[in-house]
């Protein structure tokens, strides 16, 4: 089964929403959007829609669901909820609605352990699932009598006396560890349990490690089994169902995510449709690169649902794509991305690695300035004849950064240069960071036994003179004991010395932040 169309009025999140997924009606549909847009609120039409056919063991009062009783307004206060009414589903083949056409998933699954003492699950009624959460608010507590319902199924299979001991085992568990292995890799389940011997619980093998009970799993892995099970527990039976999953990736790391809804996808056969809501980075990737034509995406972002609203698949566009993970990462974009870029000048016409400008930057600004990011030019003494493609391209990638083009002095007019674009161009004081690392407090702090006399050998102007091409000399002459290291490593160990409490920290600060 799969859906084409759905509506909704005065319903929990929304007051008048259409969902069109046109003539597309992909395997997987993925809704995306912040907390409290109404991914969930969809299940819940979902879930309303099979109490029609299924009932359901608990129901809230009517004005849990109805939207309108809480409103100001008279006119909407008045209004009665009706499920018939203010919940419609249309599926694309236009048959009827039934006991299997939905499965759903609450996102709260609560089993940090299971223990069975007694073999309950041939009773256990797969398709009236009487106990079955009615929203998407309550607890699913059902991963027990999945395990239980296994456990039944290897007795009545050794009971048919047509299959080993192994064999059943093969044939209950082989799908789930094929599903364990491709998300988790090295997870198998190894032993069924023994309800005699009070170990009425799962056991599995990981790495070296065999017969490790359910409950010493991680969440993560908890998470995974019980998704699987549950699935493999209902795919013989709802086998024309619109399987919904809400936000399944709590606990989960993004490339399990990934390898999770990948699998998910693959189980499932092509006549069941998949409903995810989800915040995950994992998720998206799958959707956007494994997925591609057999997904679309629902975006609930920036919607007012105090209004009608109409809902069709997002365009797979680079911006809508890069919207959308915004969404998905909230504010952890804002925590990990720079705040400002400092694209500096290496060398090519020597044996220093390219960047290394940048690197040193890094270093002497990695603690005070964490939001700066420093990159290299590519290895151009002359940052100017790319620093205006370069400026938009990291534009482009980078939104509400600010970017600047920070160049040594060299021999040029320091002011001249820099009031051609004082909002975006940095510039030192001194001829070069050499000039900078070299300075005597950088290299006495480095190496207290330094050679003072050696130093002001080489060393004249620290400011204005060429010191870089004697960076030899003063590693090996005035700092002796560090000779053994090259000279990269030398200007890295210097740059890490440099700390606020110095001037030529102080300066650095000066030019590049506060100019």
């Amino acid at each position: 089964m799969r859906i084409k169309n759905i509506t909704v009025k005065g319903f929990r999140r929304f007051d008048d929403l259409k969902i069109e997924l046109g003539e597309q009606m992909p395997k997987v549909v993925a809704m995306v959007g912040p907390n409290g847009s109404g991914k969930s609120s969809v299940f819940d039409a979902f879930e309303e829609k099979l109490k029609l056919y299924k009932g359901a063991s608990y129901n809230p009062k009517s004005d849990f669901f109805n939207k309108f009783a809480f409103s100001e307004e008279d006119a909407k206060k008045d209004l009665q909820y009706d499920r018939n009414s203010n919940i419609q589903i249309e599926r694309e083949d236009s048959k009827a609605f039934g006991k299997i056409s939905f499965y759903i998933r609450p996102p709260y699954r609560y089993a940090p352990s299971i223990m069975v003492t007694d073999i309950r699950g041939t009773s256990t009624d797969l398709i009236d699932d009487v106990n079955r959460p009615s929203t998407t608010t309550q607890l699913d507590r059902r991963l027990q009598e999945n395990y239980e319902q296994l456990l039944a199924n290897a007795y009545d299979l050794f009971e048919e006396g047509s299959m080993t001991g192994d064999q059943v085992r093969e044939q209950l568990v082989g799908k789930i560890n094929e599903s364990l292995k491709n998300i988790l890799g090295d997870l198998q389940i190894s032993f069924l349990g023994n309800v005699r011997a009070k170990k009425g619980q799962l056991h599995f093998k990981k790495g070296k490690y065999k017969d490790i009970p359910y409950e010493n799993l991680s969440s993560g892995e908890k998470e995974i089994v019980d998704i699987i099970i549950d699935l493999q527990a209902k795919l013989s039976i709802y086998n024309d169902t619109a399987y919904c999953i809400d936000e399944p990736e709590l606990h989960l790391n993004s490339a399990i995510q990934r390898n999770l809804l990948n699998e998910i996808v693959r189980i499932l056969p092509e006549n069941n449709q998949l409903w995810v809501a989800t915040h995950s980075i994992g998720f998206l990737r799958a959707l956007q690169k494994d997925l591609k034509g057999n997904s679309i995406i629902l975006d609930f972002s920036d919607k007012d649902f105090d209004e009608s609203q109409v809902i069709t698949p997002m365009k797979m566009t680079r911006e809508n794509w890069k919207r959308i993970f915004s969404t998905a990462l909230e504010d952890l974009t804002g925590l990990l991305s720079p705040e400002e870029i400092y694209y500096c000048e290496g060398r090519k016409d020597t044996s220093d690695e390219k960047g290394l400008d940048a690197i040193c930057y890094r270093k002497i600004f990695e603690v005070t300035k964490p939001e700066s990011l420093f990159v290299s030019s590519g290895g151009s003494t002359e940052p100017d004849d790319y620093s205006e493609i370069a400026l938009k391209i990291l534009q482009k990638a980078f939104d509400s950064v600010k970017i600047f083009i920070l160049k040594d002095r060299d021999d040029e007019n320091r002011e001249e240069w820099i009031n051609k674009d004082p909002d975006k161009r940095r510039m030192l004081k001194r001829r070069e960071i050499e000039n900078y690392l070299y300075d005597w407090t950088v290299i006495s702090k480095l190496d207290p036994t330094a050679i003072k006399e050696e130093y002001e050998k080489v060393v004249k102007d620290i400011v204005n003179d060429n010191v870089k091409d004697s960076g030899g000399d003063i590693k090996k002459n005035v700092t002796p004991s560090l000779d053994s290291n090259n000279l990269e490593d030398y200007k890295k160990l210097l740059a890490e010395q440099i700390s606020p409490d110095m001037d030529v920290y102080k300066e650095l600060e000066e030019i590049i932040f506060k100019q």
